[in-house]
Parts: C-alpha cells; sequence; structure tokens
C-alpha cells in the first residue's frame, strides 16, 4: 500500500468524525437520479467506469471538459452520450484550421430591409457543444470560446449576448504530436475544469464493441434520464455539498506543497483550487453523500490538476503531490 492508501486506511480506522460532524447523513435527492444516468452512460462507453463518472462529475459542477486522446477511443461518443443522457440541446462544430471566430459564435448580417444588422447566432448557443478535434484549430478560432467558457456570454460588436443555462462545452483534441494540431494556450486550458483520456478498452469491453450493435444505434435509442432543469437542480445539490474545515485545510496544504514543488512550474492558482473544490463536491454527491471526504478529493486531482501545468509527466507529478501532503 501506498503512503496515501496508509493515511487514508488510518483515516477510516479513526473515523470520520472530523468530515462528518454536524452535516447531514441523508445524500442529497439528485443521487439517485445521478445514479441512474451514470449507469446508461456505461452502456454507451464501456468498460471506462471511472472516466464517465469523473465526465458526468465535471457537468454536474459546471465545468467544461477536454477529453484528449488517440482518434477512436471513444471521445466523440462519449460528448454525444452526455448529451443524449443529460436531455440537453446538444451541437456540434468540426474544428479545422479554416475555421474562424464567426463560425463559432454567429455574425451580424445587415439586412436591407429594416436596414439594419442582424445577428446570426452560431453554433455556440446551445446547452452542450461539442468543440470536436479543437486544436485543429487556429488560435485565434480556440480563443472565441474564452468569454463564452468563462461568463456564459458572448459579445459581438459590442453587444452582449447570454448563452443557455445550462452551457457547457466538451471539446477533444488529438494528441499534440500529431500533424496539423495547434498547441491550446494556457488561458484556454485553464477554463476546462477537467481533462481526461480514455485509453484503450480492456479485452471484455473490447468484445462487446465488437460484437454488440453500433455506438451510434446505442446513442439513437437512448432515452434522455434528466432534462435541462433537473441538471440545473445537480448544479446546486453540488454547491449544498458540506465541506469541513479539516478537508478545505486539505486542499490548501496541497495548493501550498504544488507552489515549492519543482516539477509543477510554480503550482496551482487559486482558480485551480476553487475548481479542485467543486470537483469534490459533485463527486461526493455522485457517491450519495451529502458531505465531502478526502478521497473525494484525491478521486478528482489528477483530472483537475495535471493539465495546469507544462510537464510531460504532469498526471504523475500531481499523483506525487498527493503522496507527499498529508490528509489533516
Amino acid at each position: 500500500m501506498t503512503a496515501s492508501g496508509d493515511r487514508m486506511a488510518a483515516l477510516r480506522a479513526a473515523g470520520r468524525d472530523r468530515y462528518t460532524r454536524s452535516m447531514n447523513a441523508h445524500p442529497q435527492q439528485s443521487a439517485s437520479v445521478l445514479a441512474r444516468a451514470q449507469e446508461a452512460l456505461d452502456g454507451i462507453i464501456v468498460g471506462k467506469a471511472e472516466q464517465v463518472r469523473l465526465a458526468l462529475c465535471c457537468l454536474i459542477a459546471g465545468g467544461h471538459l477536454l477529453l484528449e486522446d488517440a482518434p477512436g477511443m471513444g471521445k466523440t461518443t462519449l460528448a454525444h452520450g452526455l448529451g443524449a443522457v443529460l436531455g440537453l440541446e446538444f451541437k456540434r462544430v468540426q474544428f479545422t484550421a479554416d475555421l474562424l471566430p464567426a463560425d463559432v459564435l454567429g455574425v451580424s448580417i445587415f439586412d436591407p430591409a429594416s436596414r439594419q444588422f442582424a445577428f446570426h447566432r452560431g453554433p455556440v448557443f446551445t446547452q452542450l457543444l461539442l468543440a470536436d478535434e479543437i486544436n485543429r484549430a487556429t488560435p485565434k478560432t480556440q480563443s472565441a470560446l474564452l468569454e463564452a467558457m468563462a461568463e456564459g456570454q458572448v459579445t459581438i460588436d459590442g453587444t452582449l449576448h447570454l448563452l443557455p443555462k445550462p452551457f457547457f462545452v466538451v471539446a477533444t483534441q488529438n494528441p499534440r504530436h500529431q500533424i496539423g494540431t495547434f498547441p491550446l494556450p494556457e488561458s484556454q486550458m485553464d477554463r476546462f475544469l477537467m481533462r481526461l483520456d480514455l485509453g484503450f478498452p480492456d479485452r471484455a469491453a473490447e468484445r462487446r464493441l465488437l460484437t454488440e450493435d453500433p455506438r451510434r444505434i446505442v446513442l439513437d435509442r437512448q432515452p434522455a434520464i434528466l432534462s435541462a432543469a433537473e441538471v440545473g437542480q445537480a448544479q446546486e445539490a453540488v454547491r449544498a455539498v458540506r465541506v469541513a474545515a479539516p478537508l478545505i485545510d486539505y486542499l490548501q496544504d496541497l495548493l501550498a506543497a504544488s507552489r515549492t514543488a519543482s516539477g509543477l512550474s510554480g503550482g496551482f492558482s487559486p482558480r485551480a483550487g476553487l475548481g479542485l473544490l467543486l470537483a469534490t463536491r459533485a463527486y461526493a454527491l455522485l457517491a450519495g453523500r451529502s458531505h465531502a471526504l478526502p478521497e473525494d478529493l484525491q478521486a478528482v486531482a489528477v483530472a483537475v490538476l495535471a493539465h495546469r501545468v507544462e510537464a510531460a509527466d504532469a498526471s504523475q507529478q500531481v499523483r506525487a503531490l498527493l503522496e507527499r501532503v498529508a490528509v489533516p
């Protein structure tokens, strides 16, 4: 067992009073419907239960999701599955080198009849936007999503346009070494709450993919488990998940340790800490609890933090940080 595992075992043996005292022991009402949503997604993306759980965690936390992997691993299928299961309006934009910001956001066009400019909304005006192969577009087009992801709005010709609620971006990108890709700038990467990779399926999961109906057919017959309103309720339930002071201490210890670690490029920002806290709450809710525990934070830490630093072994560096910092 690792040092972190030893600490967690000791914590369980000693009891969890520090994290559960004066907290409601009953799970939030949203937990049961979210469990059904996860079960449905597991039937679409087979053999990737933890990645599916983290993806669902990201969206109910109100964050945006980056899926990075080689072509053919199921990234686009997962994005379609999230839209179908969560009952969200879904649009897809295929990012290419010649894509312009107006192709994503929309454009004002002069109407001779009214002698006025009329704004024609782009595909970003939806509840779940799939930005497919986002790193094949130029940095200028990539950055067109910054305001939308950060503020839930876009500004065109000085006029502010609000986006629907909820609003999520699920972006896919191919590995950076592939020809024809543009790396996402740090400011863009920081707008994603989580980055996930799916990886190759195990033998049993691949067998199902080879012998069962194609995923497109599975998706077509998948009914919505939630509605957009229920997704909003789940987001409210996430914010209501209790976090005890010792867990905040643990989070601050991790952030402080990252800022002196040699392999983490100066450490993690307060925004990263806020994202980690929000994802921790969401993971606890998915577990059916109304209070968060250290293992919830540890479960989401790599997905939330690793893409925020420039390091080839960023995920390994975050795991090492978790090993070094003691649970209070």
